[in-house]
């Protein structure tokens, strides 16, 4: 089992304040599959990946990443860990702005000791030709793009999304899920999508609903479409 998910809890507040975040969440992913995490605002699906990514502490509970579990690493360790093995991909896409396209998906390749190959990952994110422009000479789409190149081309075991549509348009959306979705089947990395957008369950191997910190649905998609027929 590559990712294993035991029995994680977090609360935040205290005394009469306390809320639970998440009550006892478990489940596990094979490598390379792309996993959707769905639910409504507030249903602890952010703090699920925070925790994941080891940007977050969970109360008690675990993560394991091929058999390796995060608590158990030392902060520097974790450090370490997470600049080599996972990717972020944020809704908003807090791209460098004083660099250009290539110089900022460069700033990723720096944490890698094998990163991909900049050039062939531009003409894959379809920026090649873009690559000289700064952030805000870029549509909201290409800088998403770009945000994604960042966090891929360490070549992470792990790319997690936190809502990456969430700032776009319809037709803009679909080309950055097309995007995540062809990162997945040439480079292999196991995806972790947040979403709220019911629709874009279709498009993962693994779907987890979850519902006031628990997970109400987990299953393997039997029909899962291309995400270029996603419609929503």
């Amino acid at each position: 089992m590559f990712l294993e998910i035991n029995d994680l809890k977090k609360s935040y507040g205290n005394d009469s304040n306390r809320v639970e975040v998440l009550k006892g969440i478990s489940f596990s992913i094979e490598r390379g599959e792309i996993c959707v995490l769905l639910g409504p605002s507030g249903s602890g699906k952010s703090t699920l990946l925070n925790v994941i990514g080891g940007i977050d502490a969970a109360d008690s509970g675990y993560v394991a990443i091929n058999g390796e579990r995060t608590v158990d690493m030392k902060e520097k360790v974790l450090t370490r860990y997470r600049r080599k093995h996972l990717g972020y991909v944020f809704q908003m896409y807090n791209l460098i702005p004083n660099l250009n396209v290539k110089e900022n998906i460069e700033v990723g390749a720096y944490l890698s000791d094998k990163p991909l190959d900049i050039d062939d990952l531009l003409k894959t994110l379809g920026l090649y030709e873009h690559r000289h422009k700064l952030p805000n000479q870029l549509s909201g789409g290409q800088q998403q793009r770009t945000a994604i190149g960042r966090a891929i081309v360490k070549n992470p075991d792990i790319l997690l999304c936190d809502e990456p549509t969430g700032a776009l348009d319809y037709n803009t959306s679909k080309e950055i899920l097309k995007l995540i979705e062809e990162v997945n089947q040439k480079y292999g990395n196991t995806v972790i999508m947040v979403t709220h957008n019911d629709a874009i369950k279709n498009m993962a191997d693994r779907v987890i609903k979850l519902r006031d910190g628990q997970i109400r649905k987990d299953y393997r998609n039997e029909s899962k479409i291309p995400a270029s027929e996603l419609d929503w």
